[in-house]
């Protein structure tokens, strides 16, 4: 097993990262709470949780402060959150153990760890909204308030004709139903040599077919095959409401932004409202990251500058 080994009385930084392919974590430290201080390599105002939430991708820096005066063991744990059944998972409990020094290795390990139920949607929300940047004159949050572009991305799984595989069809990830095919050649390098049957740039800014997204699917799920991009002029300012859809089944879905901070100004469950949901958006200390979940049968909304070509 796993041990950390500590002196009472400190403070530890611990640097979690969720490396795993699929799957949500919570983790908690048996009788410990645990001070959030960043996420993503960017700072937050800090917060004391005893459980914390971590898609695939992210990471997420907490202090521990070794307080058991009287020393021991106690279990670290991490186990998935998953509040949509699509297929079956192993939910067995990943484990380590915070070795207090002096404590002999015969001394019993500590279990209560408070991790909640793996469906707890309410616990995972209330840690995803604790989250918020520091917002002070050293660490500014620039959260665009006006926005140039703003786009929709239903982002999921549809189906694809396969004729060597058992059902004569496959799952196939999708934005916007366009399932992306990489180039043999780099796309900047298309890009800056102006190299023409690389790309298009057409891709489109919301779903070529508005549906309702979390609902009963249409009943033609295939995706199409493209290289398509969409254009940003430098320094453009962008709204983007990733929307997770029922295409097979509604899951989580971590999504990377590569070369850009984004600030995550909001989210929900359902189908995103363009006319309601903005008007609760956090626009003042919205959390800045470069990875985000977003929620099964849900959305989450994030805006960023457009100023790394």
């Amino acid at each position: 097993e796993f041990k950390l080994e500590v002196d009472p009385g400190k403070t530890y930084l611990l640097r979690i990262i969720n490396a795993a392919l699929n799957e949500e974590l919570f983790f908690g430290v048996s009788q410990h709470n645990l001070t959030v201080v960043e996420v993503d390599a960017a700072y937050v105002k800090p917060f004391s949780t005893n459980t914390i939430v971590i898609s695939p991708g992210q990471t997420t820096n907490v202090l521990l402060h070794t307080n058991q005066g009287g020393g021991g063991r106690f279990m670290v744990a991490a186990s998935t959150f998953l509040d949509t059944m699509i297929v079956a998972v192993d939910n067995a409990t990943a484990t380590g153990v915070v070795h207090y020094k002096g404590t002999t290795d015969s001394v019993a390990t500590t279990f209560q760890v408070s991790l909640p139920s793996r469906n707890s949607t309410n616990e995972a929300n209330k840690f995803i909204e604790s989250l918020h940047s520091l917002n002070s004159k050293e660490y500014p949050a620039a959260v665009p308030q006006r926005i140039d572009h703003s786009l929709l991305f239903t982002v999921g799984l549809g189906i694809q004709p396969c004729p060597t595989c058992m059902n004569g069809s496959r799952a196939a990830a999708s934005i916007n139903n366009i399932s992306f095919v990489l180039p043999t050649t780099a796309l900047l390098q298309a890009h800056y040599f102006n190299v023409s049957g690389v790309f298009t740039d057409d891709f489109p800014a919301k779903p070529p077919v508005a549906f309702n997204y979390t609902g009963t699917p249409p009943t033609n799920i295939v995706a199409a095959n493209g290289t398509r991009l969409y254009r940003l002029p430098f320094n453009s300012t962008v709204e983007l409401v990733l929307q997770d859809t029922s295409f097979i089944a509604p899951e989580s879905h971590p999504v990377h932004l590569h070369g850009f901070n984004f600030f995550a100004v909001g989210h929900g469950i359902g189908n995103f409202d363009p006319k309601n949901d903005p008007k609760k958006y956090n626009l003042v200390d919205a959390v800045e990251r470069n990875t985000i979940g977003v929620p099964s049968g849900g959305w989450t909304a994030i805006r960023f500058r457009a100023d790394n070509p």
